[in-house]
């Protein structure tokens, strides 16, 4: 149906922000809560994540909730408190003009929340991957999209349910100007992510033993479902639309949907099969785009997803990163440079290259090295002197060839 490709693409340019206005950040940063000895904490346990909820629901004007009442969300001013499926606990804050407008917003967050589980023997980690337990011993939380998704990846392969229970991730968002401007950040942004996903590889521990190579989180997004995971299709072309973007969206398996009544419904349906013969609404719309888990994927923003969860010094560093490249026409250009040649059998070639050999790698023509490297030293010319100093504790460790990954293995 014509007029749906129409409604996805009309909500993608209800983002366009106007020209002169500062492109702003937005952070999601996902916990896992542990017990003593890094022991998984679960939803349901006395002082687990609903506890956590509860005990700071009166702080937000917004509750979300799940099954039978379940608390599971919480929003109010310029943030929101959310669980994943295993009870991994995201801040979700923004939008921010820099990385330590952010840091400060979650370094408030982490102290009110390590402050309530600390009596407990609980604290939060920040890592890509839980640091001990195995995805089957850890239990979905009581919501019912949670349950569709976990039935639908489980027909596909093992990865699904590791992505669901065990991963954790960082998120940054950025703004875009025009339509053009919005396709040309999609496709810089998905050409960068395995460089990314390399930087902010923070993954030690896979499924309670040392992670078997680098970046374990892409490897699980990249099996757990083809269809709407990895690169948007097409996205690298010059010549793609927002309406091949939308096209995508209607052409994919719905895993479930919302009926006229607002009931969810579990369906091997396409979201182009279920709206066939009905318009559908920013709602429906709103859910369509959150069933997709692409590297970098549009809503009214562009999300950048590889990077794994981050302590908040490497979290601000990344956002700077991201705000050095993405902000300036300078460096826009610079990656259109950089990355002329990149399609996506070459980001996907870069993701393999990248798991075996780390910074030794050789990716799009050049040492992996090399360009993290350039990405920094083009973001440094583009920053403020002053904010590009938050560059330092990542840029550090990538001129080491060092990952948190690799020293968080070395410790165990």
């Amino acid at each position: 149906m014509r007029e749906n490709v129409e409604a996805i693409v009309d909500y993608f340019k209800s983002g366009i922000k106007k020209e002169g206005e500062q492109g702003k950040l937005g952070v999601e940063l996902e916990h896992i809560v542990v017990g003593p000895g890094n022991s998984a904490v679960a939803y349901g346990d006395e002082h687990g994540a609903g506890w956590l909820l509860e005990q700071l629901e009166s702080e937000y004007a917004e509750l979300s909730n799940g099954d039978a009442g379940a608390l599971i969300g919480l929003a109010g001013g310029n943030k929101a408190v959310t669980l994943e499926p295993a009870a991994q606990l995201e801040l979700s804050a923004g939008p921010f003009e820099n990385g330590e407008d952010a840091r400060v917003e979650f370094t408030a967050f982490q102290r009110e929340v390590i402050d309530l589980i600390d009596p407990y023997g609980y604290r939060l980690v920040e890592v890509g991957y839980h640091p001990t337990a195995k995805a089957d011993d850890l239990p979905l939380i009581p919501k019912e999209r949670y349950r569709f998704m976990d039935d639908h990846f489980a027909k596909i392969g093992p990865y699904g349910r590791r992505m669901m229970r065990g991963s954790a991730s960082t998120q940054i968002s950025i703004d875009y100007y025009s339509v053009e401007d919005c396709l040309r950040k999609l496709r810089l942004a998905t050409a960068a992510a395995p460089l990314f996903a390399l930087i902010c590889d923070n993954s030690p521990a896979f499924e309670g033993e040392p992670s078997p190579h680098h970046m374990m989180r892409t490897e699980i997004w990249r099996e757990c479902d083809p269809a709407r995971c990895n690169a948007v299709p097409g996205a690298l072309d010059r010549d793609f639309t927002l309406e091949k973007y939308a096209e995508y969206i209607l052409s994919t398996p719905a895993i479930f949907y919302y009926n006229e009544e607002g009931v969810a419904q579990p369906t091997e349906q396409t979201f182009g099969e279920i709206y066939a013969d009905r318009a559908m609404t920013r709602a429906d719309v709103e859910h369509a785009l959150s069933m997709f888990f692409n590297d970098v994927r549009c809503k009214t923003y562009i999300e950048i997803r590889p990077a794994d969860a981050l302590p908040l010094v490497y979290v601000a560093a990344y956002a700077t990163l991201v705000k050095g490249l993405f902000y300036s026409p300078e460096s826009l250009d610079f990656l259109d440079e950089l990355f002329a040649d990149v399609d996506e059998a070459a980001v996907e070639a870069a993701k393999t290259e990248l798991m075996a050999k780390g910074y030794d790698a050789q990716v799009y023509g050049k040492a992996a090295g090399e360009i993290v490297d350039e990405l920094f030293k083009q973001a440094h010319s583009a920053l403020p002197q002053g904010e590009a100093m938050l560059l330092n504790p990542l840029e550090q460790l990538t001129r080491m060839r060092k990952t948190l990954a690799m020293m968080g293995r070395r410790k165990k």
